[in-house]
């Protein structure tokens, strides 16, 4: 019987995003050995992995690793390949940043469920050079040759992928511009039993999300003013105050909030808005759960889980005006725009078609490795050489 070993990179209670619910998924289907750069869940009696041996990296033990690993990112290549998975038949990897890139052996068959290429090192570089304070001077400098061979690491690391996932669409161009490999896509797992389908809606639009600059909330904010109908903004950032200081009596500034506020306000919006460019999207499934039509901007995930003028609308472009057009059309096609159809379009990424999609794609990739193993069958003319 095949021994699992699962990689994922970070986890801790304030990371509680979409690869953690792949994490958590697998597990309920794959019985395998869990590793992470650090873990904080183990020790949490909160956690579904409470209790659980998770083995850790040397980066475990460093200053406030418990909020985060930005501060440490070029160490965490390094960290990865620490992990000694000798013992295992089969290296599955939930990979957002650097888990992809743990060394295995010619015998192991190494399976990776690629949740986005790593943003600090391609999409979102000038982003982190500007918000880190070090793309100028000789930081810059630095800097810049940093992520330079990061990007290279990131390239070799993804050849000693045997089968990429990626988590939509969008994902597997994104991996193919990156790494010339091809990927099969499954949509991430949704727990949509948490939200209450509601067909009576009141009167103001609700945008959910981390206020950092790449969400866009800034433009979501500023349309509103424009428009002048009721905004509600969930959501803790460095943009926090900012937002504050630019909204309008018509926009309220929620700041974060418990889950069951959140499941509340996304059960009555109108409408949920959003202006950034996602891999997935989670939250705009969840939205549509409720019953709760989405105004987004038509790139990324979004593209692939809002049925334009049927379950929302989807905007061209990440500016105020285009949000704002968006939002007038949505009122003008509103009656066209049933909650039943978009708790229908939500069902589509329930957590049980993720695990029945997952199970049977490693289980594919397990007889084909099989039937590969010798030279013979992998490289035709191997007698000859």
């Amino acid at each position: 019987m095949a021994r699992y070993a699962l990689v994922h990179e970070w986890l801790t209670p304030y990371a509680t995003g979409g690869s953690e619910l792949v994490v958590q998924d697998i597990l309920q289907e794959i019985e395998a050995d869990l590793f992470a750069l650090i873990d904080f869940e183990s020790a949490n009696p909160d956690s579904y992995l409470y209790g659980r041996a998770i083995a850790t990296s040397f980066l475990q033990k460093f200053p406030r690793a418990k909020y985060g690993l930005q501060n440490y990112l070029p160490l965490m290549p390094l960290a990865i390949e620490q992990f000694n998975l000798e013992a295992y038949d089969v290296i599955l990897s939930s990979s957002h940043a650097v888990a992809k890139g743990v060394l295995t052996r010619p015998h192991q068959l190494h399976i990776c469920y690629c949740h986005t290429p790593m943003r600090y090192a391609w999409d979102l570089t000038f982003d982190y050079l500007d918000n880190s304070g070090l793309g100028k001077g000789v930081k810059g400098i630095v800097t810049r040759y940093f992520l330079h061979r990061l990007r290279q690491w990131d390239v070799i690391s993804a050849n000693q992928v045997d089968y990429f996932i990626a988590n939509s669409h969008w994902t597997a161009q994104r991996i193919w511009r990156c790494y010339r490999r091809r990927a099969a896509v499954i949509y991430p797992p949704v727990n949509l039993e948490r939200f209450a389908y509601r067909e009576e809606k009141d009167d103001f639009y609700v945008t959910v999300s981390r206020l950092v600059p790449y969400k866009k909330v800034a433009l979501i904010v500023e349309a509103f003013n424009q428009v002048g109908k009721n905004l509600v903004v969930i959501g803790g950032g460095p943009e926090l105050e900012k937002l504050q200081k630019m909204a309008k009596p018509n926009v309220q500034i929620l700041g974060r909030q418990p889950d069951e506020v959140v499941e509340d306000y996304l059960a009555r919006a109108k409408a949920y808005v959003y202006a950034g460019c996602e891999d997935f999207g989670i939250v705009l499934v969840e939205a549509q759960a409720c019953g709760t039509p989405v105004i987004a901007f038509g790139r990324g995930g979004a593209a692939e889980i809002v049925a334009d003028g049927k379950t929302g609308i989807l905007f061209p472009q990440q500016s105020a005006q285009a949000i704002a057009n968006g939002v007038e059309r949505f009122e003008a096609q509103a009656p066209e725009i049933q909650p039943e159809a978009c708790f229908v379009r939500a069902q589509q990424f329930a957590a049980n078609i993720f695990r029945q999609s997952y199970v049977e794609f490693v289980d594919n990739c397990q007889e084909k490795w099989h039937g590969w193993r010798s030279p013979r069958s992998m490289f035709p003319g191997f007698d000859q050489w």
